[in-house]
């Protein structure tokens, strides 16, 4: 067990997943574009290892995690990137299964779909953070898992969109 949590490409993702969540809990800080910017730099990074570690033996854990992230930590995660970006905040998606049963396309929020990866990689922090090296074995299978189920799709779909708005939406008046 020691091996799989302590090698180093999942030390990189304790780092990558740190540093996003960072960046969230302090975004009020930062201009709409830095913002932009922060979240097209570190979502890249967390996918590429993310499916890195898929890749390596990842072994279902007998144990299961209690989620950390409280609602108010996440609306004021939430909160705070729609108060950056404002207008920027929605997007059309195309990319989700109600698409199947609709010939529009979906309405979807760029600060809801930052805050559901920030609650997973989140949740992940604080068990690692804890030290238990048996919950840190499941903290990283969950993790991957979700990755796996609900939060890659997310974070490949945002980017789309964010990268819509630094490029195509924005001008230098959001600076």
């Amino acid at each position: 067990m020691n091996e799989q949590i302590y090698n180093k490409d999942v030390i990189d993702f304790v780092k990558l997943a740190a540093d996003y969540c960072l960046k969230l809990e302090h975004c009020r800080e930062a201009t709409p574009r830095e913002l932009v910017k922060g979240m097209l730099s570190s979502l890249p990074y967390l996918y590429i290892k993310a499916s890195d570690l898929l890749e390596t033996a990842m072994v279902e854990s007998a144990f299961s995690t209690d989620p950390q992230v409280t609602e108010d930590d996440y609306n004021f995660v939430r909160n705070g990137i729609y108060d950056v970006l404002g207008r920027y905040d929605e997007y059309l998606d195309v990319f989700v299964e109600d698409m199947k049963y609709s010939d529009k396309p979906i309405l979807r929020s760029v600060s809801e779909e930052l805050a559901d990866i920030y609650q997973d990689l989140r949740n992940f922090l604080a068990v690692y953070r804890d030290g238990l090296e048996e919950m840190m074995g499941a903290a990283l299978w969950e993790v991957l898992d979700n990755f796996k189920e609900y939060w890659g799709q997310k974070c490949v779909n945002v980017m789309r969109a964010l990268h819509d708005i630094l490029y195509q939406q924005m001008d230098y008046a959001d600076e």
